[in-house]
């Protein structure tokens, strides 16, 4: 175990990336702990709100991210620098991505439908950089022969060839399929050949006068939708905590 830890992770420097990926796991899983805590008014934690002003931790996670990020550019691979500046990092992603929903929307959506989007973020770039580690390159340039090493025509080639599927899989409204298949060659090219979501912009540009297509895709959306939305939404409550619950309007009487 020793020597496969040596040749693989000390060798090639990804000491490094692998503290940050476990500082990065660890401060969004204690992050959740403590909103939870805060959410149901259990323990000493509290909101953070100096001057009546409401500071979400991605505010002091971006403190980090910079200092980690700028340090371990500094730094290089090696040495106790580098690995303290791949901690602080890792600290900083996990508590900006945590909010990531906040970022995308400019609004408090945390406990909210839209605030499932920051555990999706965090269990895909969690992912990644677990395939970064495991030996995979981007888009697939790990994946050449020894003559295509060599030949700098075949490495530009594949890289090219692999962004364009990237880039269809991702107009298909297939964003995690387009994301991994920047690791996984063959992820992005079965996003796309495979139909488009009927809400992507392909379909949009591409369906408009295909009756038979388009029903196709609304159909075959449906049909996953209703297979994954369960268990995708059971999973992020596990792990983020479920969101609250928007009461339904009353009905206002009839005069």
């Amino acid at each position: 175990m020793g020597h496969w830890f040596d040749r693989n992770v000390i060798e090639p420097g990804k000491l490094p990336l692998l503290l940050a990926l476990a500082s990065f796991v660890l401060t969004f899983a204690i992050t959740r702990v403590i909103t939870r805590m805060i959410r149901a008014g259990k323990g000493p934690f509290g909101n953070i709100t100096p001057g009546g002003v409401h500071v979400h931790h991605v505010v002091p996670g971006v403190v980090l991210s910079v200092v980690g990020g700028f340090g371990a550019v500094a730094s290089g691979k090696h040495g106790f620098t580098a690995g303290a500046c791949a901690v602080v990092f890792g600290m900083g992603a996990g508590l900006v991505l945590d909010e990531f929903a906040l970022i995308l929307h400019l609004d408090d959506v945390y406990w909210t439908e839209q605030g499932r989007q920051s555990v999706e973020v965090v269990v895909l770039t969690a992912a990644l950089v677990l395939l970064v580690l495991g030996g995979f390159s981007p888009l697939g340039v790990n994946d050449l022969s020894d003559d295509q090493q060599q030949s700098r025509l075949g490495a530009v080639l594949t890289v090219v060839v692999n962004f364009c599927f990237v880039l269809i899989a991702l107009f298909k409204g297939k964003a995690r399929m387009a994301v991994v298949g920047t690791l996984v060659p063959f992820v992005a090219l079965f996003g796309a050949v495979r139909l488009a979501r009927p809400t992507s912009v392909w379909a949009k540009r591409f369906y408009r006068n295909r009756h038979r297509a388009r029903s196709r895709s609304v159909l075959r959306a449906y049909h996953h939708d209703v297979r994954w939305a369960g268990p995708r939404r059971r999973f992020q409550d596990l792990i983020g905590g479920a969101p609250d619950r928007v009461p339904a309007p009353t009905p206002k009487p009839k005069p």
